[in-house]
């Protein structure tokens, strides 16, 4: 084995051993059937993907041909339960970049909405659409910020319709999957 394999192995495997358990032989065949992820097998692990990212620059655990590399051996749970796979900012320079052809960007969000279908969404996200069906801001406000508004002579923060909001999207699929997870604040809970 060349040490550049060697390296990658280890970064492609987050240095874990597998346990044949832990391998789900279909999944990479479930994949090429969802629009985005359908040339993925296609990666030779070049790492121009990882290369071009801006998050990888700042991260060293975000690593988009690890999670490729994963999905290739059939680590569902690992892929699907992988903290990094949130911080893609979908800006494309993977899949413009790769000489593959691979829509690298797409995969990743395949993974995220498998991810969602299995109920690994991070707490900082469910904390998310919490506040947006809460208040209709992505973030809760605080209390010493309005406050410090107030002091400052600004105009109150508009107010989300909170009802219309829930009555939009209570029969959408992410709904459906937030009710599902436990995830509706109580106030919207029908």
């Amino acid at each position: 084995m060349t040490e550049s394999s060697n390296i990658c192995s280890q970064t492609c495997l987050e240095n874990q051993s597998i346990k044949t358990s832990e391998i789900d032989s279909q999944f990479k065949y479930e994949l090429v059937k969802l629009s985005g992820s359908e040339n993925f097998l296609k990666c030779f692990q070049c790492g121009t993907c990882t290369s071009d990212c801006p998050i990888a620059r700042y991260s060293d655990n975000y690593r988009p041909r690890t999670l490729i590399r994963m999905a290739t051996l059939g680590l569902k749970n690992r892929v699907l339960n992988n903290d990094t796979l949130w911080l893609c900012a979908a800006c494309f320079k993977c899949s413009d970049r790769c000489p593959q052809g691979i829509e690298v960007a797409s995969v990743i969000r395949v993974f995220r909405n498998l991810a969602i279908d299995t109920g690994c969404i991070p707490q900082v996200f469910k904390d998310q659409i919490g506040a947006i069906f809460d208040s209709g801001y992505a973030y809760k406000i605080p209390e010493s910020r309005i406050k410090k508004r107030e002091t400052q002579n600004l105009p109150p923060l508009p107010k989300c319709n909170t009802e219309n909001l829930y009555r939009l999207l209570k029969n959408t699929k992410m709904f459906k999957k937030i009710q599902l997870y436990g995830e509706v604040p109580n106030g919207l809970k029908q």
